[in-house]
Formats: C-alpha cells, sequence, structure tokens
C-alpha cells in the first residue's frame, strides 16, 4: 500500500468478490495516474501482528482472487489500465481456501486477465510467489524490483519436497534461480527496475521514482499498440514461457 498511496491519486477500494466475501489480503483501487483513471490492485501483508493475522500473512483466498476479477472486468469495460502489485509467497492453501475453490479462482484468472481488452503491468515488489503471484501477473509488461524475488515455489517448499529437507533452503533457491536477473534472463519478466543504494526500503521517495518513471514509459508503450496486437502479444509470451528441447 505504500508504493501505491505514492503512486496513484484519488484513490477508492472496492471491496467484495459478490459471492462469498471481502479478502483483506488483497486490495482493488480505483485511483489515476498522471491524471488518468485506472485500476490498482496489489496484495497486503500487513505490518503489525494485528494486521498480519488479518490479512492472513499476505496470502489471498478465493475471494481476492474472484475481487480482483471482477474489478478487473468493470476497469476493462471503461478501458481503464491495470496496474497489479505483487508481494506474497504463494496463495492461501488452507481447507476453507480450497473448498472455496481455490485452483479454480486462480485458473480463471489465469484464463480471463489473457484476454482483458485494456493495457496491464504487473510489478514484484518483494516476493512473487507460485500460482497464488501469478494470478495477478498475466499482463503485457511483468516489471520486477532489482532486489525481488520470483518463483514457482518457495526455496523451503522446493528443499522439503526434492530433499525432504527444508534447510537446504539456499541450495533450492540457487537451483530455482529466483533473483531478478535470472527471471528476466529467462523470459519469465520483461524488465528489472532498479533500487536506490541499499534498496528500496532505505530511500523510498527515490524508489518511487524510479518505478513511477518506469511505469509511465511502459504504459505509453502499450499505448502505441492495438488491443488486438496486446491480446496476441500477450498470450505468445506466456505460452512461449519456459519451454524448452531436448536432443
Amino acid at each position: 500500500m505504500d508504493w501505491i498511496a505514492s503512486l496513484f491519486t484519488d484513490r477508492s477500494e472496492i471491496h467484495g468478490d459478490r459471492v462469498f466475501g471481502d479478502d483483506p489480503a488483497i486490495a482493488c483501487i480505483m485511483a489515476r495516474f498522471h491524471g488518468e483513471e485506472v485500476l490498482v490492485i496489489g496484495n497486503q501483508k500487513g505490518r503489525t501482528t494485528k494486521e498480519k493475522i488479518q490479512r492472513n500473512f499476505g496470502m489471498p483466498n478465493p475471494e481476492g482472487y474472484r475481487k480482483s476479477l471482477r474489478v478487473m472486468k468493470v476497469a476493462e469495460k471503461f478501458g481503464r489500465p491495470i496496474f497489479t502489485f505483487i508481494d506474497l509467497a504463494g496463495a492461501n492453501a488452507g481447507l476453507g481456501a480450497e473448498e472455496r475453490g481455490q485452483a479454480e479462482a486462480i485458473a480463471r484468472n489465469l484464463r480471463e486477465m489473457s484476454r482483458l481488452r485494456v493495457p496491464t503491468i504487473a510489478t514484484i515488489t518483494g516476493e512473487g510467489g507460485s500460482g497464488g503471484a501469478l494470478a495477478i501477473a498475466v499482463a503485457d509488461r511483468v516489471l520486477i524490483l532489482e532486489n525481488a524475488a520470483y518463483s514457482v515455489i518457495s526455496p523451503e517448499a522446493c528443499a522439503s519436497i526434492r530433499w525432504r529437507d527444508a534447510s537446504k533452503r539456499a541450495l533450492a533457491a540457487a537451483a530455482l534461480r529466483t533473483t531478478a536477473e535470472d527471471v528476466f534472463g529467462l523470459g519469465c519478466v520483461d524488465a528489472i527496475v532498479p533500487e536506490p543504494e541499499g534498496g528500496a526500503h532505505a530511500q523510498p521517495e527515490q524508489a518511487v521514482a524510479l518505478l513511477d518513471q518506469a511505469l509511465q514509459t511502459h504504459l505509453h508503450t502499450l499505448r502505441q499498440h492495438s488491443v488486438d496486437a496486446l491480446i496476441a502479444e500477450r498470450r505468445k509470451k506466456f505460452r512461449t514461457m519456459a519451454q524448452f528441447f531436448t536432443a
């Protein structure tokens, strides 16, 4: 929310998925970006213990993904660009979330975001974990901050599965190639946004300025393409991602 509050003005949050309830782990906000009406979606982890529990440590439930999709459809109807901000370890894998259709909610978002007829930009500001992150990251441009990470699974979970030992998380992290440079080289993101010396948290105003410039540049570029061209390129990017061949 710090990023959103610094980058966008005239913010008005929308609540509820109109199916089950509202998910505090995901915020959907209509706002203005340099005077242009846009939609902003971001997950929230919370700071205090009380906030973290309320927001489920930033791990969305299916209601969060259904809420975000509902609001994205509204933005599409009115031709508003969509910005998403991601900092989550993964979607909630609890029994209640599974009973309410977590997998279906994520899958539906993946499909519908690939079809959105407005420019979309996703930014990974901290960690982007698994399908929980991807469910709001199927975008025309996927940006990642210099010190952020993007991965199919957390290093701890990977180590537990691969070696039955979570303490081997460093070995798993190296194998997963989660750093900004790694995922950029793999084609999983489109650009790396530089951070000030010491990290974004050390000089937040400068970090916001750097991200603001990147968002403006990419939005301007996307505006040069037709809607059909955007959708075609978006689908091509994600369909060709992670392909490999052996002799």
